[in-house]
């Protein structure tokens, strides 16, 4: 019973970002969200773990660090499993989320 009601939670979520890709054909990050069947929980853990790296990338800048691999290699290590780092920054880029970011991680793929 718990496993349907996920599933039922999650095919809710997906609508809910379908409808954001139809009114804006953009939406990258979301169709792979849609594509890899990720949960609303999966994509607020993703979205903490960029909030969290954008702003240790702007300290890092204002600290006059010009080498950021180390931030890259946390983003991949907590991506989700079914989620691909270059498939996933070419996502976010063309949706223009977190894009100090995801250029800076294009450097690394």
């Amino acid at each position: 019973m718990h496993y349907l009601l996920e599933k039922i939670d999650r095919l809710e979520y997906q609508n809910k970002l379908l409808l954001k890709i139809i009114e804006n054909n953009n939406q990258e990050f979301y169709k792979l969200v849609i594509k890899n069947s990720l949960a609303e929980k999966e994509v607020s853990a993703f979205i903490y773990l960029c909030e969290d790296l954008s702003k240790k990338l702007e300290e890092q800048k204002a600290e006059g660090f010009v080498y950021f691999h180390p931030l890259f290699n946390k983003f991949t290590q907590h991506l989700h499993p079914r989620l691909e780092p270059k498939e996933v920054v070419k996502a976010c880029i063309k949706q223009s989320l977190y894009l100090p970011l995801m250029k800076e991680f294009q450097n690394y793929l």
